[in-house]
């Protein structure tokens, strides 16, 4: 299977094994698409997708404002404290300069950890 993000197209994938887009995010019904007139599936709305992830962190009891931007920012984090280049990152971001990616690297020599690489975490 194929996903959106596998091939670059948030539009969706052709999947030609099963002749039918592909998605993400898929939405739970159908809908007229406004270019073609075709009835099919599209993707989820990004509101959507906002409400989710508010009330994910709501139920989480996470009280600092949490976005889809917000995993955007820890991805690339991540990456950069994993020891991916800043090139790749930049790349994978779709930032034109460089500058704009070394942002990220403002967290590393400082001893960030993230707290799924806590030792004590699920151990007993």
């Amino acid at each position: 299977m194929v996903t959106a993000v596998q091939c670059g197209r948030m539009d969706g994938c052709f999947d030609s094994a099963r002749k039918r887009r592909k998605y993400v995010f898929p939405a739970s019904g159908v809908s007229t698409d406004p270019r073609s007139g075709v009835r099919r599936r599209h993707h989820l709305h990004e509101s959507a997708v906002s409400r989710a992830i508010r009330a994910a962190a709501r139920k989480s009891d996470i009280r600092k404002r949490v976005t889809a931007h917000t995993f955007r920012h820890s991805s690339a984090t991540h990456l950069i404290e994993g020891g991916y280049d800043i090139r790749t990152v930049q790349e994978l971001l779709g930032h034109s300069d460089v500058r704009t990616t070394m942002i990220y690297t403002h967290v590393l020599n400082r001893g960030v950890q993230s707290p799924a690489d806590f030792d004590h975490l699920g151990a007993e």
